[in-house]
């Protein structure tokens, strides 16, 4: 009995122990990854022992593995889109849009950029478009230079920027006329198209579209100008200046890139365009020519009262800026020269001190063809030229002989060539060179020699610019045989004809290029520079010509103006004064 009852108590303990580890065993199989049962049967009377695989060992286990973070698909910037102003020509488009096309990255400041050119540049990010050059600061890949212009024998002078917006806009009436060609640089510089009010046709035709428009103004750009054209100041600035803050130059549009990556497409496309200007500064000349030059008699009196620079003190800064400024000297230059005021004087000379006046007018070459130039004798001629070469002063139209006389002076500035000459047409006898003996170089007696050394240099040299004293009278009107000698060197293919032999303004006469020659010029008569010729205002009012040469060709011919005061200094004229002296040699013009 009491055996019994110990196998009893024995069965009975491991039933519930092995029923109260059943229990846990559920319980715990509710909370974590479900335990391995063995499969191998249970000997009789041993309790059965499990083990729990910790999660992280349990590679058999048949749930999920837990979740973790998954990998965030980067964005790829959208494309770079790029459009092109629908104004710009071929001459633009041409090397832009091979370019453009074959780009497919650029790189930006947030990284590389697919780029996809689009057919509206409205709906561009990054477009290539014209704006004004003064507010275009970086990324610019050309610019082009513009003329507000005018006929040649027009008064006025100047206009104004805001003005010609006026006009562009249909605004102020006047008129306008514009080239074809440039209208994406015009509506750039503008901001608008044109209105309708504008004249718009071919550069080639805007000067006859001016003469059959009075009043109007056309737009021409810079390297499309010839003589025929005055060109205006816009703002005080005038395009033809060799001293032009071109980056403030109103008038004036730059290719740029705007926009998100504008640096990075500029860079690719710097450098492809065929012309990155057309105004290049290193290429352009200024030459002023000026007229009778007689530092004598009463001149010569004032300059040993009030010094040695006096008759220079107001229009030096003005000649001197000049690349090559002229002077048409017809005394000697002698050492021991007395000055003798009287007004019926007519043996002249200047003392060698007086070049300083000559000097601080940028003197760079001096023609020698005046009828003076041996009024010391030959032997004074042969001083005066003998001082020239000793103080390498550039001198021609005289000579110890008539080799020297006629021979011309050569001349190169900024890539531009010239060839200067110069003769005399007028008397006395005894002022003209010989074979063996000093003077000037005889028109009439050399003119076969003239034309042929014309037809000489021609080839050689970009300009040539003939100077003849001639028939002295005091009238602006040329005299008819003048017109047809001017006429006849410009024939021989003279680019700047110019006399320096009347003591009054005369008219002068532009040509425009054609099919067979350059641009051309005649200047009939300037007038004096530095003579003491008080006793008319005729005599008095003084005219200097202001070429522009660029790139080989005359461009433009601008008119100087001045008024001789105290015998000796000029000053230059008021605006009424020039009005009044640019309308009497306009009118004195002879018929074409």
């Amino acid at each position: 009995m009491n055996g019994s009852k110990r196998v009893f108590s024995r069965w009975y303990r491991s039933f519930f122990f092995v029923a109260g580890l059943l229990l846990g065993v559920v319980l715990l199989a509710s909370c974590v990854t479900p335990l391995r049962v063995p499969t191998t049967p249970t000997p009789e009377n041993v309790v059965p022992t499990y083990t729990s695989t910790p999660v992280a060992e349990n590679v058999d286990a048949v749930a999920s593995p837990m979740p973790t973070d998954a990998p965030v698909a980067e964005v790829p910037d959208p494309p770079l889109t790029v459009g092109i102003s629908p104004l710009l020509g071929e001459r633009d488009t041409s090397w832009l849009m091979p370019t453009l096309i074959s780009i497919a990255e650029l790189t930006t400041d947030s990284g590389p950029r697919p780029v996809t050119l689009l057919d509206r540049a409205e709906n561009a990010a990054l477009t290539v478009t014209f704006v004004p050059r003064p507010q275009a600061a970086d990324s610019i890949l050309l610019e082009r230079y513009f003329a507000p212009v005018v006929p040649f024998d027009t008064v006025n002078d100047e206009t104004t920027l805001a003005q010609l917006a006026a006009r562009w806009r249909g605004e102020e009436d006047g008129g306008l006329i514009a080239p074809l060609e440039s209208l994406a640089e015009l509506t750039g510089i503008f901001g608008v198209p044109p209105a309708d009010s504008v004249n718009v046709t071919s550069a080639a035709l805007i000067f006859d579209a001016l003469t059959a428009s009075p009043g109007a103004i056309g737009i021409v750009a810079f390297d499309d100008l010839h003589p025929r054209f005055k060109v205006l100041a816009v703002d005080g600035a005038n395009v033809l200046s060799n001293q032009l803050d071109a980056v403030s130059y109103p008038l004036a549009a730059a290719l740029v890139t705007q926009g998100d990556g504008a640096a990075a497409l500029a860079a690719q496309l710097a450098g492809l365009a065929p012309e990155t200007t057309n105004r290049h500064a290193d290429q352009l000349t200024t030459l002023i020519m000026t007229g009778v030059t007689a530092m004598s008699r009463v001149t010569a009196l004032r300059m040993e009262q009030r010094g040695y620079t006096y008759p220079a003190l107001v229009i030096s800064d003005t000649l001197a800026a000049a690349d090559i400024t002229h002077i048409s000297n017809e005394v000697p230059f002698l050492d021991d020269c007395v000055v003798n005021a009287s007004e019926n004087n007519l043996i002249l000379c200047s003392h060698t001190n007086y070049w300083a006046t000559l000097e601080a007018v940028g003197t760079d070459i001096v023609g020698l063809s005046g009828n003076h130039v041996n009024d010391f004798g030959r032997d004074g001629a042969r001083r005066s030229i003998t001082w020239y070469r000793d103080n390498n002063i550039p001198i021609y139209g005289g000579g110890m002989n008539i080799e020297e006389a006629c021979a011309p002076l050569m001349w190169e500035h900024n890539g531009n060539t010239f060839a200067f000459i110069a003769t005399l047409a007028f008397e006395p006898s005894f002022a003209w060179a010989t074979e063996d003996q000093p003077g000037a170089c005889y028109y009439y007696n050399e003119k076969e020699r003239i034309f042929d050394l014309i037809a000489e240099v021609r080839p050689q040299v970009d300009i040539v610019a003939v100077e003849l004293q001639y028939l002295e009278t005091y009238n602006p009107y040329p005299t008819p045989q003048q017109v047809i000698e001017f006429r006849e060197l410009r024939e021989q293919g003279v680019d700047i004809v110019t006399g320096v032999q009347s003591h009054v303004p005369q008219a002068m006469e532009p040509y425009a290029p054609n099919a067979d020659r350059n641009a051309s010029i005649i200047v009939y008569g300037l007038g004096n520079l530095f003579f003491d010729q008080m006793w008319s205002w005729q005599t008095r009012t003084e005219l200097m010509a202001r070429h522009t040469i660029y790139q080989g060709k005359l461009l433009s011919t601008e008119i100087l103006t001045a008024v001789l005061e105290d015998y000796a200094q000029p000053r230059w004229t008021t605006p009424a004064e020039r009005a009044d002296l640019l309308r009497s040699i306009f009118n004195a013009a002879p018929a074409r």
